[in-house]
This record gives structure tokens, sequence and C-alpha cells, in this order.
């Protein structure tokens, strides 16, 4: 089978079918935000981060990428259903300490909270959030992307949990982890999160 997306970096030789299941599960037609230009953006993210000298490990933080929307259906466990694709999927094809990280991160990006001192979390946290410091007409497709995801909620029910998530969100002391995303990242997204809420507190 043709490779799709044959810029999109994959760490693993000999793994091409697995990436291609990878890869089908994020073009379902059902999804919205969570879809290949997500894993896209992800990989990019990582490449800035990298490029800026961020330090991360590169094989579990690009596999964790790959892994970490690989289940998505709206539902609350589709991280920890990723993380055990990836635990059941990877041991054929690198050790027990790879498919442990590469697990652990997945499982992470469930609240983007990573440790003091977590490299690696902070890498793949702040890539996976990054869309939130995108341009504006970028970061208004990435909104109505997700609301298509959630279409069969009316929008009083979507406006408020959506709200809630932003607020989550503004209310953590830190967006973003690594020194570069503190640094290009942060003030971006706290003004795309803060205009996106009063815009949903107008629709009250």
């Amino acid at each position: 089978m043709e490779d799709d997306h044959p810029d999109l970096p994959w760490p693993l030789s000999g793994a091409d079918s697995l990436r291609a299941e990878i890869l089908a599960a994020y073009a379902d037609p059902h999804r919205g935000h969570h879809g290949t230009r997500h894993l896209s953006e992800v990989l990019a993210h990582l490449g800035t981060l990298s490029e800026q000298g961020t330090p991360y490990d590169r094989t579990p933080v690009l596999l964790a990428a790959w892994f970490h929307d690989a289940v998505y259906d709206g539902e609350r466990d589709a991280e920890e259903r990723s993380a055990s694709w990836a635990e059941e999927a990877l041991p054929a094809f690198v050790d027990d300490a790879t498919v442990a990280e590469v697990a652990r991160l997945v499982r992470l990006t469930e609240h983007h909270r990573p440790e003091e001192g977590d490299a690696n979390g902070a890498a793949l946290s702040d890539a996976d959030l990054a869309i939130l410091a995108a341009p504006v007409e970028r970061y208004d497709a990435y909104v109505a992307a997700v609301r298509t995801e959630y279409a069969y909620l009316p929008d009083e029910v979507f406006d408020k949990g959506r709200a809630d998530v932003l607020r989550a969100l503004s209310s953590k002391p830190r967006l973003f982890h690594t020194a570069y995303g503190a640094a290009h990242w942060e003030t971006a997204a706290r003004t795309n999160l803060a205009r996106e809420i009063e815009s949903l507190d107008a629709t009250k």
C-alpha cells in the first residue's frame, strides 16, 4: 500500500504495517480535530522543539506522538486505550523500557501535567498543546473541528463542557513546560483561550 504521508517521521524500521494501521485510525472520516492533520502538526512541533535544542528521547517520544490519539471516539478513556494499543503492538519492535515509556507518555496526554524534570513528557505535552498558540484563523479552524467531533451534543451542552475545559487549561500555572514552549507559545495560547471563553460566555 502506498504511503500517503511519507513526510511524517516514524522512528521504527520494519514496522511499516503498524505505521499504516495507526495512520488509518487517524484518517477515520468521523474525526475532526484529532485526525491526520493533528498528528502531522504534533510531529512538526516536536521537530521544532528538537531544532531549538529541547532535549528528549526521540524514539519513545515520536512513538508516543503517533499513539497518543490512535484511539479517539470522544470517550474519556481514549488515552488509556491508545496506551494499551501501544503496549500490545510495540513489544515486537522495541525493548520493554521503551514500550513502558511510550505508554506512560500517551497516558500523560490526558492531563498534560508532566512532572518537573520530565523532559520527554514536557516535549510531548507542549507539542500536543501547541495548537492553542496557533494564529487566529488556524485556532478557529481547530475549534470548529473539535465541535464536529461532538456534533451529537446540543450547543448549550457542548458550550458548557468546552468552557469548563478551557477554564481548567487557563487555571494551570503553565500551559507549556519546555523553555521554547514557554517563550514562544504561552502568551499566544492564553490569548486564544481567553478569546474563546469570552465568545462562549457571550452565547449564554
